[in-house]
């Protein structure tokens, strides 16, 4: 699993790739919470999922986990870039309840 963040015309751009899963979650959580907090002063944030190839339990609570992180600073959330497989999850969790597409 790789992550990177990059900030864009007030725009935080969390992109992850590969597989988010249990097995590398907690260092996904903490470089994305870094990232979140270097960026605090961000209008909003998009979740970049286009080159994640499997997502479970665990990555829906990365992205509720983030997702409240973001709220308390202000930061709206989305998701961009859902692959079908991981859509499906995501629609069927009702993670775009919360963190709608884009």
């Amino acid at each position: 699993m790789n992550f990177t963040a990059v900030e864009k015309s007030g725009v935080l751009f969390l992109i992850v790739e590969g597989e988010v899963d249990e097995h590398g979650a907690g260092e996904l959580r903490l470089a994305a919470d870094r990232k979140i907090d270097e960026h605090a002063g961000a209008d909003k944030a998009v979740f970049d999922l286009g080159k994640v190839s499997f997502m479970d339990s665990t990555g829906i609570g990365f992205l509720i986990g983030r997702y409240k992180k973001l709220r308390r600073y202000g930061i709206p959330s989305y998701v961009s870039r859902v692959n079908a497989e991981t859509d499906k999850i995501l629609s069927l969790s009702g993670v775009y309840s919360l963190i709608p597409k884009m």
